[in-house]
């Protein structure tokens, strides 16, 4: 399956931080950008949400109706494994789902120290170690997202 709904959340609550800073820029109207092409992508990423939303409304509707598989088995194997702390002991999806668009704001940030160009290598060597561990974090609430609702829904 190339969905599940952790990914279908992922996505959505990325789309939502990328509506934030666009709409900072828009107001702001500080940027790189004409503000029609702006406003342009603005119309895109809410049609793109839109759809989005329909994408999680049938994937919950499907699920509750069939028995098709709501998680994916992981492949990928780390060298070092993370201790992922609290992640796996939120109960309740809305819980995780929270937890998981806190990560990706922090990622977000994360990436914007690492475009700096103001910095020493070391530095942007640094927030990139802290990349790693921040998305190994939203992978597991991915698939915590994945454990919860599979576990409401198979009763």
């Amino acid at each position: 399956m190339a969905e599940t709904l952790g990914s279908l959340i992922d996505k959505l609550t990325i789309k939502s931080i990328r509506e934030f800073y666009l709409n900072k820029l828009i107001k702001s109207r500080k940027s790189d950008f004409p503000l029609a092409q702006l406003k342009e992508k603005m119309e895109v990423l809410k049609k793109q949400k839109k759809q989005l939303g329909k994408e999680i409304d049938l994937f919950v509707n499907s699920a509750a109706e069939s028995d098709f598989p709501l998680r994916e088995e992981k492949l990928k194997l780390y060298n070092k494994p993370i201790s992922i702390g609290n992640i796996g002991k939120a109960q309740a999806i809305s819980q995780t789902v929270d937890k998981l668009a806190q990560k990706n704001l922090e990622l977000w940030q994360l990436e914007d120290q690492a475009r700096r160009t103001d910095v020493p290598l070391e530095y942007i060597g640094n927030i990139k170690r802290k990349i790693d561990l921040a998305n190994q974090q939203r992978n597991d609430l991915i698939d915590r997202i994945d454990e919860l609702f599979e576990k409401k829904v198979r009763k």
